[in-house]
């Protein structure tokens, strides 16, 4: 077993003008980097416009932004993906880089920190996680979720109560530590065949 700390991707998804998912994403990445388990490498989907279109060949402007970000996925041994809700289900931007990136998911952890109105974005949640099983990546059970998450945090980013936000962390945290440790571990003596 590998005592190097896991690499974990956390993946803001949300794209549009006037987000919320920056201010959600650094916290949970904060959290994450205060544990010595863990490396952190923030990808922020607005950094990179992933072309819309798929194709087996990308142009080679859509060659040259997925060199920008397929092999930081590679590279992580787990995945949170930061997604808000958007008509009841998930922004398209993280649909493209799922879509645009196959392999790189394989036998890893994936978990989900979700912001919204009153669902708190887990309807979003709930549609990624058959999305991902399809990808042969594992869904961690636990999600952190902020309803009505804009009045949740205060000026400087952080949650207003950190009560309940730190420990569903903890817990979210602790899960895809498990389990990118016993996949990673999997993944080194019998490479996954999907």
């Amino acid at each position: 077993m590998s005592n190097e700390p896991l690499r974990l991707a956390v993946i803001i998804s949300s794209v549009r003008d006037g987000r919320f998912g920056p201010v959600v994403g650094k916290w949970i990445a904060e959290r994450a980097k205060g544990r010595e388990d863990l490396t952190v490498d923030v990808i922020d989907l607005k950094d990179h416009d992933l072309p819309a279109a798929l194709s087996y060949s990308p142009s080679p402007e859509a060659a040259e932004i997925l060199g920008q970000v397929s092999p930081r996925l590679e590279a992580a041994d787990a995945y949170i993906v930061v997604t808000p809700e958007y008509n009841h289900s998930f922004p398209a931007s993280i649909k493209q880089l799922i879509d645009w990136n196959y392999s790189q998911w394989r036998a890893k952890p994936v978990g989900f920190v979700s912001y919204g109105g009153l669902s708190g974005g887990l309807r979003a949640v709930e549609q990624l996680r058959p999305v991902f099983a399809e990808l042969h990546a594992v869904t961690v059970r636990d999600a952190v979720s902020f309803h009505m998450a804009w009045e949740q945090f205060n000026e400087d980013g952080r949650p207003k109560d950190e009560t309940g936000p730190a420990g569903a962390a903890k817990v979210l945290l602790d899960q895809l530590a498990w389990w990118g440790n016993a996949l990673r571990e999997a993944r080194a003596k019998n490479p996954y065949q999907a």
